[in-house]
């Protein structure tokens, strides 16, 4: 069975954000994932992280923001990264030496990147060069620590306009970039809305080694994922007979209590 690790910026919301690390290890959970910590200090963090035993295997770099109070309230105010932003240089770098100082005192090995969403009348292809010399940039700051720099495709509904969108395209960087540290994060529930053939895709990627994170949720309402249109007992088999041995986020919102949704994982222990 895959090793899952809860995402508490979607799970536990009916807590405050510091009670929620409690909540997900009274459930059982080893491990979670958080999207944008920065309106709490690291301090604060690592102390829920220690007091219940529970290890950070994934964190978000900031969507924008110069300084982390901007940083913090990014994502809410609408930005979606900076990656593939042209002028948005400086702010790019900015926020992936935050996440790694947020890395450092957490002892998180990964860090997403957001790429940004493109501006109408803007080819993707435009881009492509400004986003890999953004990403070998971040690679390299983060290679001496022992971290890795992920990209994740996001599907176009949820984001529109976000520029990547595709398994193929996430991959295609990673070919420009030529940085061993820069790796995929392959979220189950994008890939089965922007591409479908979900089985096919994990099959065609994970033996390739350069996925280092995967995320569920159900399709399409991103519940848990025992609701909605992937049949993810089957998926899970499927993951396994991979050798995939990384983590699997559970980056869902909870339909009613995170705890009492947790029958999906239940069944599966």
């Amino acid at each position: 069975m895959p090793q899952f690790a809860a995402n508490l910026t979607l799970m536990y919301t009916e807590l405050p954000f510091l009670d929620r690390f409690a909540a997900a290890a009274r459930d059982g959970f080893q491990a979670v994932e958080l999207q944008f910590p920065y309106a709490f200090a690291p301090a604060e963090i690592a102390a829920r992280l220690r007091g219940n035993g529970l290890r950070l295997v994934l964190l978000n770099a900031p969507a924008d923001g110069a300084d982390r109070a901007a940083m913090a309230a990014a994502w809410e105010q609408g930005a979606r990264g900076t990656a593939a932003l042209p002028g948005r240089e400086a702010a790019f770098r900015a926020g992936v030496q935050e996440a790694l100082r947020y890395a450092d005192a957490l002892d998180c090995p990964r860090i997403h990147v957001l790429s940004g969403t493109v501006s109408p009348g803007v080819e993707r292809a435009s881009l492509q060069a400004l986003c890999a010399d953004n990403l070998r940039w971040a690679a390299a700051e983060a290679a001496p620590a022992g971290r890795e720099i992920l990209i994740e495709p996001i599907n176009p509904r949820d984001v529109p306009r976000y520029f990547l969108n595709r398994q193929e395209e996430a991959h295609a960087l990673l070919d420009a970039v030529q940085a061993g540290n820069l790796k995929v994060q392959m979220d189950l529930y994008h890939c089965q809305i922007a591409e479908g053939d979900v089985a096919t895709r994990l099959r065609q990627y994970l033996p390739t080694g350069r996925v280092a994170h995967l995320q569920i949720a159900g399709v399409p309402a991103r519940h848990e994922p025992d609701q909605g249109e992937l049949h993810y007992p089957y998926l899970f088999d499927t993951i396994d007979a991979l050798g995939y041995g990384g983590w699997v986020g559970c980056e869902y919102r909870p339909a009613a209590g995170t705890s009492e949704g947790l029958g999906w994982w239940r069944n599966l222990r």
